[in-house]
């Protein structure tokens, strides 16, 4: 009887453990790996005014309670996944919401999600961005910055005044959209193999003679960085503000 409430106790334990949404506060030095795997849901990064980095994640749907969130962060490493159940009906997410001190450069090793949003804005040091079938889009982030979706959208805005570094947009069939100052320092590497190619910066847009696909290359200012976008089905568009 005694061990019958015990396991019963535990069964209830880890339910309840499952299904609670997660929040926690990481001390993280800069230059620190960031590492967020999500499956279904969107995740929002932001730089902020605090010295410390706060996540929080909230489970929605008919089978939050069967959705895993894993922190296997070590060292000088936040890494956090999620697990969902083998059969669920799509009907179910987990929605991140990562804070991080403004002033610190870190390495955002991969910040994904397979079925919903990514958004960052405000943050600085190496970013790798990914989404199979949501939308991206990076805001005044400073940095090597490298975003890639294969049926969302990504759209790019870069600040005034940002830091030259390289950067690199690619998607599949979603359209890519970068804004940029006007006077922009890059040299410039834009590809759609069939979709249409837009530019009011003074570089050379091509057609190919045979064939769909256009690209357009060129220098804007020094070229202190590299900037290259890329689709093979959308879209592809660099205009000034």
């Amino acid at each position: 009887m005694q061990k019958s409430v015990i396991s019963l106790a535990l069964f209830f334990t880890l339910q309840w453990t499952f299904a609670q949404d997660f929040q926690k506060t990481y001390d993280l030095p800069a230059g620190g790996h960031i590492l967020i795997g999500n499956v279904l849901g969107d995740i929002k990064l932001s730089g902020y005014s605090g010295k410390t980095i706060e996540i929080r994640a909230i489970k929605k749907g008919p089978e939050r309670d069967a959705i895993q969130i894993q922190d296997h962060s070590f060292g000088n490493r936040i890494e956090l996944l999620t697990y969902f159940p083998h059969f669920h009906s799509r009907a179910s997410s987990v929605d991140f919401e990562v804070r991080v001190p403004a002033s610190v450069d870190y390495n955002f090793t991969r910040i994904s999600s397979f079925g919903g949003n990514v958004e960052v804005s405000g943050v600085g040091g190496r970013l790798r961005a990914e989404s199979v079938r949501g939308n991206i889009e990076i805001r005044d982030v400073r940095g090597l910055v490298s975003a890639k979706s294969v049926s969302g959208n990504v759209n790019v805005e870069i600040a005034q005044g940002q830091v030259p570094s390289h950067m690199r947009f690619t998607s599949i069939s979603g359209n890519i959209d970068v804004s940029a100052p006007l006077k922009f320092d890059a040299v410039i590497d834009m590809s759609s193999a069939s979709g249409l190619l837009r530019t009011d910066f003074p570089i050379d847009v091509q057609e190919r003679r045979y064939g769909p696909g256009r690209t357009a290359r060129g220098r804007l200012g020094s070229g202190g960085r590299v900037l290259y976008i890329s689709s093979v089905s959308g879209r592809v568009s660099l205009i000034h503000k």
